[in-house]
């Protein structure tokens, strides 16, 4: 069942829309400030927002802006409903990426068929969008995926100055594994690491990506350094408890090494720089023994396991 956002100050329009739209068995919520809409539209799962144009404090217009702008929403389409009519206001919401603009009072008939129409045009978007940026052979986010949305990760980082996280991580001693075994196993490995991996990264601001052959790049939001090294350390933990067998002296099991970084984003920084960095740790991760985590936080402050 698709799942509706309305936001509407009108408690008779938004009671009005709950009549029309239930009765097509959509799920809908309501919300009468802009504020309380923000934060539903974030929890995630929504196939179309309905917004007012015209509410108390924050607008139409300004809370329009702010869906485009967060990840989370940034895809989610926006019809917007008022009773100005003046072709203005109109030019300016589409400019700002709604997708429709509807004037009250509300049409029933035309009101169903639009809605039909933006939830089938966003299901279509949201497949091509995941063929296109999905690595075929994990199912995970390919690299194309990771060099889009760690951008926009990293600005909302900095807009919020939140703590962000970068994570490079690889299969350890992996040729010897498809010299071994071969590499329609090896094939199976990559899957199986990938999505015990995955699993991991389920927030609607993480991002988990193949970055190319055995290594995996992840992103996440709002953990300090400490916190971050620990969740790593789950991660690498979680793919040892697999059990694959592995010929390496790292370990009998197939094992990883990760190398990460975080930081609060400023003016000036620059995202490609500590993707190095945590490509730099991650080395030191492999130089060191293999089958471990290490972490740079802010100052310069380093953690390692063992």
């Amino acid at each position: 069942m698709d799942k509706i956002l309305v936001i509407d100050d009108s408690s008779v329009q938004t009671g009005f829309l709950r009549s029309i739209l239930e009765a097509d068995h959509y799920e809908l919520t309501t919300c009468c400030t802009a504020e309380e809409g923000l934060r539903a539209a974030k929890e995630g799962g929504y196939s179309l927002i309905l917004l007012d144009v015209v509410m108390p404090g924050m607008d139409g217009f300004m809370l329009l802006q702010e869906l485009k702008a967060a990840y989370v929403t940034r895809y989610v389409p926006v019809i917007l409903i008022t009773s100005l009519s003046d072709v203005q206001y109109e030019e300016r919401g589409l400019l700002m990426g709604a997708v429709d603009y509807v004037t009250k009072p509300f049409n029933p008939a035309i009101i169903k068929a639009r809605v039909y129409t933006h939830i089938q045009l966003y299901h279509y978007q949201m497949r091509f969008k995941e063929q296109a940026m999905v690595d075929e052979l994990t199912g995970v986010a390919n690299r194309r995926q990771y060099e889009d949305e760690s951008l926009v990760r990293w600005r909302e980082a900095m807009r919020f100055q939140l703590p962000f996280s970068i994570c490079m991580f690889d299969i350890d001693k992996f040729k010897v594994y498809n010299d071994t075994f071969g590499h329609p196993e090896g094939d199976k490995v990559l899957a199986s690491v990938a999505k015990t991996a995955a699993s991991h990264f389920q927030r609607p601001t993480d991002l988990f990506a193949r970055y190319g052959g055995e290594e995996f790049v992840a992103v996440f939001l709002g953990s300090e350094g400490k916190s971050a090294f620990e969740f790593m350390k789950t991660v690498r933990q979680s793919v040892e408890n697999l059990h694959i067998p592995h010929n390496s002296p790292v370990s009998p099991w197939v094992t990883i090494s990760a190398g990460g970084v975080t930081l609060t984003p400023r003016l000036g920084d620059n995202l490609d720089t500590y993707l190095k960095l945590a490509d730099t740790m991650l080395y030191d991760a492999k130089r060191l023994g293999r089958n471990m985590v290490v972490w740079s936080g802010q100052s310069g402050v380093q953690w390692r396991e063992k």
